[in-house]
């Protein structure tokens, strides 16, 4: 049985039809070049109703040579304190008395410049109707906060949920705009001296994040007004704070970092529509020698011990 022959093409003939073959195909008009994409620059995130800026980023910055000079006199002043409360002992204290220390108050209202660390917003920010307002009690001596919740959502065709109002503190800065940070190691429990009319608040306390994705962690805990004339003094351990991210409650929970804090704010979002006021004395932190427990939540660990 013979087998069929196999024609084989020489290979100078073989390379030519190929070369031929390419050449028409890079001449061709018919067929255009694949276009490549180009990769989109994500611009900041904008909350849904809030309006648009056009502006560019140095067309915001003030360029004015007298505020300039006030900055600088400004920041070498807090640069002078700074090295001179060095010498004095720990945040400008002497050793013997940062290390007896009991009671600290870190916030009080005596005047118009204490209401200067503070920062009020509402939903009105994103389109919501909900508004909030800041201003010293009638002696002179408390901080009084007031405003409207209304819970209605903006019509954005975005946003289905709304009705908050937020007080927070501003974040401390030393001198040349660095981040300045409240160190509470040497306590346990924050302390509080306010009157409410009955609604329920969150305590809220943020941290440094060494990560970007730590950002939007927040210590979280809920705060109970009675209502009425009366003061009430609120006493809430370190240890019952608990992580949030985004308002939703990690699985993974750990201590609130006492060394590094921020700010600490309080957030109405009770979904009762109407008006709303809350009083603050003072805010402080303290020792309780009495509560000895350490953190309150249940710690998961990725690989237990067997």
């Amino acid at each position: 049985m013979s087998l069929p022959k196999i024609t084989r093409l020489p290979s100078a003939r073989l390379l030519g039809s190929i070369q031929h073959h390419c050449q028409q195909l890079l001449l061709s008009p018919s067929i255009t070049p694949l276009a490549v994409p180009r990769r989109a620059i994500q611009s900041e995130y904008r909350r849904p109703g809030k309006p648009k800026e056009d502006k560019f980023p140095w067309q915001k910055i003030d360029f004015s040579f007298s505020k300039g000079l006030e900055g600088i006199k400004k920041n070498f002043a807090l640069l002078k304190k700074e090295f001179s409360d060095r010498w004095v002992g720990p945040e400008g204290k002497p050793l013997i008395e940062h290390m007896l220390e009991q009671t600290r108050v870190i916030w009080e209202f005596r005047g118009p410049e204490n209401l200067e660390q503070w920062v009020v917003s509402s939903d009105s920010e994103i389109g919501g109707q909900s508004e909030a307002y800041l201003k010293l009690s009638k002696n002179n001596n408390t901080l009084f906060l007031y405003g409207t919740l209304n819970s209605t959502p903006p019509r954005d065709g975005e946003t289905r949920y709304s009705g908050y109002c937020t007080l927070r503190s501003k974040q401390p800065l030393a001198s040349f705009d660095r981040k300045k940070y409240y160190d509470w190691t040497n306590f346990n429990t924050l302390h509080l001296r306010l009157r409410g009319d009955g609604r329920p608040w969150m305590i809220n306390i943020t941290t440094e994040s060494y990560y970007s994705h730590m950002k939007d962690d927040i210590y979280s805990y809920f705060l109970y007004t009675r209502g009425g004339p009366y003061w009430q003094d609120v006493k809430i351990p370190f240890s019952k704070f608990f992580l949030t991210h985004r308002g939703r409650i990690q699985d993974d929970q750990h201590p609130v970092w006492l060394d590094k804090i921020n700010t600490i704010g309080f957030t109405l979002g009770d979904k009762a529509d109407g008006p709303f006021q809350l009083e603050i004395d003072f805010i402080g932190v303290s020792k309780d020698y009495a509560h000895t427990e350490e953190f309150a939540y249940e710690l998961y660990k990725r690989n237990p011990e067997v």
